[in-house]
């Protein structure tokens, strides 16, 4: 270990009064967070997403690589191709690649091939993950690509929710057209499609519950 390498950790001590209430807020916060399909015209500052991004560039990762790259996406233009190509894949998903069960699995949040809400979102953040990166033509290595880039994401998604936005995480097969509209270079790949905005007013999500404590986690003690 080099010690000229490391700096201090500065963190702010908690008693483990305001640790556990900070927990039960974060908790109250989170749980009222739902994946919405029906967003606003309302517009969102660019600082709020800027802000939400940075966010995501926090998340630890393999080598500390960070291996993602988050496009933005307001353009309407571009918008509106990215849903075109995204419909074309989703029509061929519903009508022939996914299972039978899939579907059956799907009907309770009533999807189909069709995504209005890739046009009416202000904004599309789509996460690309690096295999590796490219250093002036040469090829470098990176590693945990997909558990740091998963990771990213759900410091992304709280961002957003924590911020009174809503979000969609979209996950057309295959995603190789995201790539392709936004003109990536050959070392991204696509991992989500994620509209972010304000909901609807009358915006309307599936009546479904959560697992219980019990049914996600073991205890060791």
């Amino acid at each position: 270990m080099h010690q000229e390498n490391f700096i201090p950790y500065e963190y702010e001590v908690l008693s483990e009064d305001q640790a556990l209430e900070r927990s039960r807020q974060f908790l109250e916060l989170m749980n009222s967070r739902r994946t919405v399909r029906e967003f606003s015209s309302r517009p969102v500052p660019e600082e709020i997403i800027k802000n939400i991004v940075k966010v995501a560039g926090t998340a630890p990762s393999g080598a500390h690589k960070q291996p993602y790259t988050f496009c933005v996406v307001s353009n309407d233009e571009l918008k509106s191709k990215i849903r075109a190509m995204a419909e074309q894949e989703e029509f061929i998903n519903y009508n022939g690649r996914m299972s039978d069960d899939w579907i059956e699995d799907l009907k309770v949040f009533g999807t189909n091939y069709q995504k209005l809400f890739i046009e009416e979102a202000p904004y599309l953040i789509v996460v690309f993950k690096k295999s590796y990166n490219l250093d002036d033509g040469e090829k470098t290595r990176n590693y945990y690509v997909n558990e740091s880039v998963g990771i990213a994401v759900g410091m992304l998604l709280s961002a957003i929710h924590n911020a009174g936005l809503a979000a969609l995480t979209h996950t057309p097969s295959p995603m190789n057209f995201l790539a392709e509209a936004l003109g990536r270079p050959k070392n991204e790949k696509a991992y989500l499609n994620i509209p972010v905005g304000y909901p609807k007013e009358d915006a309307k999500v599936p009546n479904i519950q959560r697992k219980s404590l019990d049914d996600i986690a073991k205890f060791y003690r």
